[in-house]
């Protein structure tokens, strides 16, 4: 008992930069908004004195907020679906190729992560504008005659926010594939499955760590972004991102942002707790 002392020490040891990290950058933060967002909020003075459970009763009751919290949801959902399904076989290709340009195109799909995320947003939206790209090829082929709405929108949202995230579900999918022996599926074709029948009973089912892993990672991403909704959605089309900042820094109404602030990580945790036990009924540990 005395030598495995000295071991579980070395553990708490080597985590205590990982809590310290934690405690610091999120849990510091929701002890200082946590009593903030109970507060009254007085215009034209800010934090009023008593409690009050108002802030939170407006979130659960209003149709303005719940419509956000739904579109926010949604717009994380289809994200994380989109990156998935277009992910998945692009992490497939790379993790299994022979090829010698294999690290060249590993480089492409993380290319991206290297640019500013304003860089790439102001690209999407010369891309998306009215008299953007997409819209002038299309009404110079003649398919349209006036310009489609592509921004400031669920639409814009949805196709910036999949291209911005997607390298992060590919580089999770990649890994996860790349752990599964080939011997399996190799296996499972000697056996007589087929190429599609192997992929779907063997490769699949092993990389669902992945899936659970990757699909967390880009929702709660997507769900939190603040500068590719605040550009390509605009001030009229908000998330719960883009909310709390205009509660904090426009309206000064800190007691409501803390409480969407609280409601937002209520998403992401039960998400989260979602996803996980999912997994778990999966038999993913």
């Amino acid at each position: 008992m005395r030598g495995a002392q000295p071991s579980r020490w070395a553990g708490c040891g080597l985590l205590s930069p990982v809590l310290l990290l934690l405690v610091v950058a999120f849990f510091a933060p929701l002890a200082f908004m946590a009593p903030v967002s109970v507060r009254p909020y007085r215009p034209g003075v800010g934090i009023g004195e008593g409690f009050t459970g108002e802030h939170y009763a407006r979130l659960v009751s209003d149709a303005f907020y719940l419509e956000i919290i739904g579109r926010t949801v949604l717009l994380g959902l289809s994200v994380t679906f989109l990156t998935l399904v277009i992910g998945y076989p692009v992490a497939y290709f790379l993790a299994r190729t022979q090829s010698r340009w294999r690290h060249w195109l590993t480089l492409l799909v993380v290319f991206p992560l290297l640019l500013n995320l304003v860089v790439r947003t102001f690209g999407w939206m010369a891309i998306l504008a009215n008299r953007g790209l997409v819209n002038d090829l299309l009404m110079a082929l003649g398919w349209i005659e006036q310009p489609v709405k592509l921004m400031f929108n669920f639409t814009g949202l949805l196709i910036g926010l999949t291209h911005i995230f997607l390298p992060y579900m590919v580089l999770t999918l990649m890994g996860a594939i790349q752990n599964i022996p080939r011997d399996l599926e190799h296996a499972a074709r000697v056996l007589g499955s087929g190429r599609l029948a192997a992929f779907r009973d063997v490769t699949v089912p092993l990389s669902v760590p992945g899936i659970v892993s990757g699909s967390i990672l880009v929702f709660v991403l997507t769900i939190t972004a603040l500068v590719t909704p605040r550009l390509l959605g605009g001030p009229t089309y908000q998330v719960m991102s883009t909310m709390i900042y205009d509660q904090f820094l426009r309206l000064l109404n800190w007691p409501a942002g803390s409480a969407m602030a609280f409601m937002l990580t209520l998403v992401v945790v039960a998400t989260i707790g979602l996803l996980n036990r999912a997994a778990r009924r999966w038999g993913v540990r």
